[in-house]
């Protein structure tokens, strides 16, 4: 990234830039919840938001069905009028599942082994599938994530060499490295598939930053033209290289996923210096920084 550019705008609030959007594409963990507790600040900008007339996609990258998430986000009392659609990487992955829409998939057989916890199992429900326990009963992985209580990649290393060995190709529903769960880290699908590409295993992604994902994001938004959207997310890597990808602006959340190496605690804003090396490392820069995702 060119040093030469001038500082990252960084705003107190979404209300600073409001006016120039009519649509948000608005990441999940991270910028509207932590997994256990919705953010009142949060539920508070996005009521400001729908109060001026926004139209508001929530963009998850969860190993789970839409349906599944918007429940979940309503218990925490992220209600359905702050919203216009919830899409997630889950949903995309089961579709493509379910229908077989392209070459990749019809080539796919029908014998899967589930790589993730039982609290993603919605994703195995309603597909002309089997499931199999046996890497070498199966003819693809399902990638959602690790299990419960296993958060280390190292963790997986003789079961993704196994498949690797075999050739199996891997659905990864998550393309996510880390979440941040109720304040601790967790790893993601994203870093099993990572490790899997470095075995010489062959991964299909589902969700930020690959542009096919944001095809139901932009049709959900009714017509709102690309320069009137805003991407918002709390990750360079995916929030803000899928908005880069399809070539709109951007707001980066720094109480998230970036906050501890940004040296921040929750609410506050890093020194224009250590933003820009973050951003010049990753080789992405968002339109404009906030601190929380707040009015």
């Amino acid at each position: 990234m060119d040093s030469a550019l001038p500082p990252l705008p960084a705003l107190d609030g979404v209300g600073a830039i409001a006016e120039r959007y009519d649509g948000l594409i608005c990441d999940l963990w991270g910028v509207l919840h932590d997994g256990h507790r919705a953010f009142p600040h949060a539920v508070d900008c996005l009521g400001h938001l729908r109060a001026a007339g926004k139209h508001v996609v929530i963009l998850s990258n969860a190993p789970r069905r839409s349906a599944e998430i918007e429940a979940k986000m309503n218990e925490l009392g992220i209600g359905p009028a702050l919203y216009d659609k919830v899409i997630s990487s889950g949903e995309e992955a089961w579709r493509h599942l379910k229908e077989r829409p392209d070459d990749w998939y019809r080539a796919l057989g029908r014998r899967g082994h589930h790589l993730g916890s039982d609290r993603d199992k919605g994703m195995r429900e309603g597909l002309d599938v089997t499931w199999v326990e046996a890497f070498g009963e199966a003819d693809f992985l399902l990638n959602t994530g690790a299990h419960m209580g296993q958060e280390r990649v190292e963790d997986y290393e003789a079961q993704l060499a196994a498949a690797a060995a075999l050739g199996l190709p891997m659905i990864c529903a998550n393309p996510d490295l880390e979440v941040i769960a109720g304040g601790v880290r967790q790893i993601c699908a994203g870093a099993l598939a990572k490790r899997y590409e470095e075995l010489g295993g062959t991964v299909r992604y589902h969700g930020k930053p690959h542009r096919e994902i944001y095809g139901a994001c932009l049709s959900a938004l009714d017509g709102v033209p690309s320069d009137r959207i805003l991407a918002v997310g709390d990750s360079l890597r995916t929030d803000i290289a899928g908005a880069q990808t399809i070539g709109i602006d951007s707001l980066l959340v720094i109480g998230g996923i970036h906050a501890e190496e940004l040296g921040v605690q929750e609410g506050e804003a890093p020194t224009p210096e250590s933003l820009a090396a973050l951003c010049g490392k990753a080789g992405i820069r968002p339109t404009a920084s906030v601190p929380l995702f707040r009015w």
